[in-house]
């Protein structure tokens, strides 16, 4: 079950920030949604059948890649790990990680989708019963306070796989790095997965699916916020658009009005000319070189493990 009081329904204090931050940023010159409204529970379900897509190679790269090294992984982890999980979605890739690691000391998931995330946990308490697990439902993205573990630990370890490292900026990710070592603390690590530079027509096949699939998580953006906090966007006249911008190195996901449009958020009218876009995602590539720039001062790289292709890299970092 989830923690008392942390996957309540949401309330209208909260509702209210939340619609304050929807409305600044549909007011911006590039209007934008914060990404983390993807994951309602359709949407968390959506994103499981895209990372079971063909062209979406990030999900079966990063399993392959921790499915031969998980050995050496863990041992870099070392024993008697709480290990604390950012983004746990269905927990596919946790498996790999509780089946090797050496005298675990508990396991705290943490996930934006209270339903998705309570789903999630009964599947892997029935598969380790034995195992302490304290779910958190919370936003990630913004300062956590981690439920209080009253188990002994070696060290704290944060496992932050699917590249959702990219869907910051750098400026953005260096905050957030910074908050996540203080999390781990000394002594204490991360573990994350990072989608590196390769051929832009890979890239473009991944967010622009043949069965359209990610369309349909990037529209139901919009359907989450006309239920959550009453909005009015009429979804048949918007469309998905994914290109990659080597000017930043970074994939972008916009939703485009097919007409002229208004919708009211907060007491104001947005208005939408006819191809005006919202940015709902920008998914940034590194290479190993970017990252050990983007973590410097914060964490130190330890090990580094790529696919034979290198599309994606598997990355310990202990904090500096």
């Amino acid at each position: 079950m989830i923690e008392k009081g942390k996957a309540a329904a949401p309330s209208r204090a909260g509702d209210a920030c939340l619609l304050d931050e929807v409305s600044v940023g549909l007011k911006k010159p590039q209007k934008e949604l914060p990404c983390k409204f993807f994951y309602d529970e359709k949407g968390s379900a959506l994103f499981d059948r895209i990372c079971e897509l063909e062209e979406y190679y990030p999900t079966r790269t990063e399993l392959d890649i921790m499915s031969r090294n998980v050995g050496r992984i863990t041992e870099s982890l070392g024993p008697e790990v709480l290990l604390i999980e950012l983004g746990s979605g269905s927990s596919i890739k946790t498996h790999l990680l509780l089946d090797h690691l050496q005298q675990q000391a508990g396991y705290i998931p943490v996930d934006i989708s209270a339903e998705h995330l309570e789903q999630s946990v009964n599947r892997l308490q029935a598969d380790y019963p034995a195992l302490p697990i304290v779910p958190l439902a919370a936003d990630y993205t913004r300062p956590l306070d981690l439920p209080e573990w009253k188990g002994s630990y070696r060290r704290k370890v944060i496992y932050f796989p699917g590249s959702t490292v990219g869907n910051f900026t750098p400026e953005q990710a260096r905050a957030f790095l910074i908050r996540m070592a203080r999390i781990a603390g000394p002594g204490g690590g991360l573990l994350i997965g990072v989608d590196l530079k390769k051929d832009l027509n890979v890239l473009h096949a991944a967010y622009n699916d043949r069965e359209g699939v990610t369309a349909a998580f990037n529209l139901n953006i919009l359907a989450h916020l006309n239920r959550r906090l009453g909005l009015t966007f009429d979804l048949k006249q918007w469309s998905h658009q994914a290109f990659y911008n080597s000017v930043h190195g970074r994939i972008e996901m916009h939703l485009v009005s097919r007409v002229a449009q208004q919708v009211h958020v907060d007491g104001s009218t947005i208005h939408f000319a006819a191809g005006e876009t919202i940015l709902t995602e920008y998914s940034y590539k590194y290479s190993i070189r970017e990252v050990a720039r983007l973590v410097s001062g914060i964490f130190d790289v330890q090990r580094v493990w790529t696919d034979v292709k290198e599309y994606f890299s598997v990355q310990y970092l202990t904090v500096s």
